[in-house]
Order: structure tokens, then C-alpha cells, then sequence
């Protein structure tokens, strides 16, 4: 055989078995009910567990459903049913912590996020933004419902809400509630919350999450398959997906989709 065709079928054997194993951004670690996803101006479609995906990305969760998305660094995004979410932009590379970025956004419906590698090294590198604040973090484990208001709990770490009123924190424990984007966020007792919004915290709260050491940063990349020992070793957030998938259905009320501009 010519040495010209044996490189084309080795370069093409290289490609076949190397896609299945090549890094992204982050990967659905668990997907239950109707979860669909659209890069850019693409139609909507459904997604499945340990699909891979890219800045840009928007997803939807239909009711009763519920999607896990996980980043190369550990953080993990927890979907609750009726949202609409959205990466805007994720960097991250073992050897430039100057390089991190994670930007989020949520235009209706509720989500949990649980810091992994980023927040450890590149605290300012990470904003959540929803209609009412932008949020930030210290190393935390939060929840954020858009019922207009936008009401936030935190579980572990600190946060930040801040828009055009100021900037507010908020500790482990602490329920808070933001009127808008022109009203400062205050703490509010968990009594207070709507129920349903309760409802919806409790059930992301009920997401068996699972912490290793203290992450200061992960291998670059998630592997196709989910978990990689990088991750594990370098101690980042992990998602117990067995008891993600036994949680209850969520029954949040949702708002009308409202754009916003990122910075």
C-alpha cells in the first residue's frame, strides 16, 4: 500500500477515535425530561446526557424537567424545570488562572450553581446575570428563582447582587429578594418566599452534591464520559447524578422572557 493512503487512513482511523475522547467546555452530566438546546440563531433541539457544550449555548427545560451541566473546572449548573439559561462565555485552562471566565446567564425559570476550580482561584472571573442584578461569588453554592421579583438563597460561600442601586452580599443561610434592576437587594426571612419558590429551593437543594478537598484547579477539560480523575483529584464540585435523578418534580412559577445585554 502507498504511503500517501496509509497516512490518509491513520490520520482518518486518528480523527474517528480521538472525537469521541476530545475535550469541550462542559458536558449535560444529567438530563431528565424534555431538554433541548440551540447554539446561536439554531432551531432548538433535545440533548442527552454526556453531550457536549459550547459558549453560546441556550437551553430550555420543559416542565418536570431537569438538566445538570458541568464545566471543565467542576462548576456545576443545576436546571430546574421551565428555564431558560444560557453560557455566554467560559475560559479555562489549568496553567492561566489570568485567562478564567464564566459567564451565565438566566432569563426565566430557577437554577442552582455550585462553584468548582474558577471561583477558587478567579473569583471576579464568574457573573451570573438575570434581569433584576448580576450576580458574583465567593466560593459558593447558590439558588436564584425569577418570579419578578428575583429571589436568591445561599447554601454555602457568599454572594454578590449588584445593579444600578449598588451592590449587595449576602452569607450562607441568607434568602434575599431583588424588586428589579433599579432596586437595591435585601435579605428577606425564608418564610417570606412564595411557595412555590420554596418549593423549587427545596427540591434543588435536595441535589445530592458532593465536595473533594478544596478545588484550585482541574485538568482543562471534561471528557465525553463525564467525571475525569482530574477533576477528582484537583477536588472539585461533584454531582451525585444517582440522587439528582430520584429528586422530586419542581413546581416554580415562571416569568415572561427578558433580554439582557452582557457586558
Amino acid at each position: 500500500m502507498r504511503r500517501s493512503t496509509l497516512l490518509a487512513l491513520f490520520f482518518s482511523l486518528w480523527t474517528l477515535l480521538a472525537a469521541p475522547l476530545g475535550f469541550a467546555n462542559g458536558i449535560y452530566e444529567s438530563i431528565r425530561g424534555d431538554v433541548k438546546a440551540a447554539v446561536g440563531a439554531a432551531a432548538p433541539a433535545s440533548v442527552t446526557a454526556n453531550q457536549r457544550f459550547t459558549p453560546g449555548t441556550t437551553v430550555l427545560t420543559g416542565p418536570g424537567a431537569q438538566a445538570i451541566m458541568r464545566f471543565d473546572d467542576g462548576h456545576a449548573v443545576v436546571l430546574n424545570e421551565n428555564t431558560e439559561f444560557r453560557v455566554n462565555q467560559y475560559s479555562f485552562d489549568k496553567a492561566k488562572p489570568q485567562d478564567d471566565s464564566i459567564a451565565l446567564q438566566i432569563f426565566k425559570g430557577a437554577l442552582r450553581s455550585v462553584s468548582g476550580a474558577i471561583a477558587s482561584r478567579s473569583r471576579q472571573a464568574f457573573a451570573l446575570i438575570a434581569p433584576q442584578a448580576t450576580i458574583g461569588i465567593r466560593g459558593t453554592d447558590f439558588m436564584i428563582a425569577l418570579v419578578n421579583p428575583a429571589y436568591l438563597q445561599v447554601l454555602q460561600g457568599t454572594i454578590s447582587a449588584s445593579n444600578v442601586a449598588g451592590t449587595a452580599s449576602f452569607s450562607a443561610g441568607a434568602t434575599a429578594a431583588v424588586e428589579s434592576a433599579t432596586v437595591l437587594a435585601g435579605a428577606i426571612p425564608a418564610s417570606a418566599l412564595p411557595a412555590s419558590v420554596a418549593t423549587t429551593f427545596g427540591n434543588l437543594s435536595s441535589v445530592a452534591v458532593s465536595v473533594v478537598g478544596a478545588g484550585a484547579g482541574a485538568a482543562t477539560g471534561a471528557a465525553a464520559g463525564g467525571i475525569t480523575a482530574g477533576m477528582v483529584a484537583a477536588g472539585v464540585a461533584v454531582i451525585g447524578v444517582a440522587a439528582a435523578a430520584s429528586t422530586s418534580n419542581n413546581n416554580g412559577e415562571q416569568t415572561t422572557t427578558t433580554t439582557v445585554t452582557t457586558h
